[in-house]
Order: structure tokens, then sequence, then C-alpha cells
């Protein structure tokens, strides 16, 4: 069974920082693409940033600057999010597409990042 856990979100004040986490277990073969997601109250689910397994990355036009997606020992994803503003507040969610015993993608359970003062 492939889990994602999430860890790292909170209450911040404008201007400040945070670290996500993103730690994958099971039966995982190798993990491709893994992104971190947000979802505002009545608004639809975003892509904020993704990496591959070589490194590349891609992030919304909002964080880019401000966000930095990471990768460590493969199955561990991180996002640091820096200046962060109230726009921002929203449930962040980890994605990953995992090969185990089929290939699919897989969700977290979701951290609640809230900016305000």
């Amino acid at each position: 069974q492939v889990q994602l856990v999430e860890s790292g979100g909170g209450l911040v004040q404008p201007g400040g920082s945070l670290r996500l986490s993103c730690a994958a277990s099971g039966v995982i073969f190798s993990i491709n693409v893994m992104g971190w997601y947000r979802q505002a109250p009545g608004k639809q689910r975003e892509l904020v940033a993704a990496i591959t397994g070589g490194g590349s990355t891609n992030y919304a036009d909002s964080v880019k600057g401000r966000f930095t997606i990471s990768r460590e020992n493969t199955k561990t994803a991180y996002l640091q999010m820096n200046s962060l503003k109230p726009e921002d507040t929203a449930v962040y969610f980890c994605n990953a597409n995992i090969r185990g015993i089929a290939v699919r993608d897989y969700w977290g359970q979701g951290t609640q990042v809230t900016v305000s003062s």
C-alpha cells in the first residue's frame, strides 16, 4: 500500500516562510514526478510546483521566485515557501506518479497553510 504523508503546514504572517514535506512509503519501485497542488476555499485545485526524477522543475507563475521544490532520497519532496502572501492560503496536497505494483498517481491527505496577520 503506497502512502504519501505531508507535514509542515501552519499559520504564518505575511512575508514569512514555511517548509512542507511529503514522504512516500510502501511498495515503490520508482517515482517519476512529484508535485504540490493547492486548493483554496471555493476554488479549483491548482498545480503549485512539480519536480521530475531528473530534477527538472515547473512552477505556477504566482509562486515563481518565492517557492522552491526539491527532492531527497527519491521518495521525499519538499516545498520551501518564502515571502508568503495571504493569497497563498490553501490546503496543500502532495501528488506523486509512482511505479509500484501498478503505475498510478497518489495524493496525500493535505496540509493547511494559512497566511494571516
